[in-house]
């Protein structure tokens, strides 16, 4: 196969993975379905983000580095550590990796719960009636947080997010720890950022969900797809402002090595 293509369907996988483990959980565990005694809450939301970037990350680290992210794949290619011939087949990828994501949950979601003896709201699920997990601004914001607020959110958050993965691109970096990593800096990110706008800092997750509330979110998933992109390029151009340069790794250096569980491509740093 295609080492393009390849990239482009090993990040459509992981993005998938990560809009059901996450999103997934937002929309099927947190009390619509099973009432809120069964909700898993704020934090279960933020775990399930992280562990399903987590295992993501394992699972196809070393076929394109477990971008899963519009804002990582930019940020780090304006640093030099993503080709920009492979731009296309990352972004395509995650976008529609990150649709079929939510497919997967809009159908679950939506199938009547007749034969449920347990069950507390029968009936079939309203994506636009409840939001499906939806990132939003103003009334659509958990806490009410304005536009603006949520604007700074993204950027902050999403550029904590880079700088940490780009950081991993360190020669002194130790083996097999980025997925960790990553994934506990997600985790934390959703735990304080969920009551401002459901947490984005990634555009295909974004997108994943709006297409399917349909109304109000994609009117304003423009904030979540330019915001998150921003803070992506200042956190990767802040981390190579900050690092020396012995201790840096380059695109080259790290694809013709193997070391670590992700073969030929590893992560960032592995």
């Amino acid at each position: 196969m295609n080492e393009r293509l390849r990239i482009g369907i090993a990040e459509a996988v992981g993005t998938m993975i990560l809009v059901v483990g996450g999103a997934g959980t937002a929309i099927l565990a947190t009390g619509h379905f099973n009432g809120p005694k069964s909700s898993v809450g704020i934090l279960g939301v933020a775990l399930a983000f992280g562990l399903s970037l987590l295992v993501a990350a394992y699972a196809i680290g070393s076929i394109s580095g477990c971008h899963i992210n519009p804002a990582v794949t930019i940020g780090l290619w304006v640093i030099g550590k993503t080709k920009t011939r492979e731009l296309p087949y990352y972004i395509v990828g995650q976008v529609v990796g990150g649709i079929l994501g939510g497919l997967v949950i809009f159908i679950i979601a939506n199938a009547t719960r007749v034969h449920s003896a347990t069950a507390t709201n029968l009936g079939t699920y309203s994506a636009k009636a409840t939001g499906f997990a939806s990132n939003g601004y103003g009334i659509h914001s958990p806490g009410g947080f304005p536009v603006g607020t949520v604007m700074l959110s993204e950027v902050f958050f999403t550029a904590v997010f880079v700088f940490i993965i780009a950081s991993t691109s360190r020669k002194s970096m130790p083996v097999g720890i980025t997925g960790i990593t990553i994934g506990l800096t997600l985790a934390v990110i959703h735990l304080i950022s969920i009551p401002v706008d459901n947490t984005s800092v990634n555009p295909a997750r974004s997108l994943a969900t709006a297409v399917f509330q349909g109304s109000w979110a994609l009117h304003e998933v423009w904030v979540f797809i330019v915001f998150p992109i921003v803070g992506g390029i200042l956190g990767a151009a802040l981390w190579k402002v900050l690092r020396p340069e012995s201790d840096e790794e380059s695109l080259e250096e790290s694809e013709e090595v193997a070391p670590g569980p992700y073969g030929k491509r590893a992560m960032p740093g592995q």
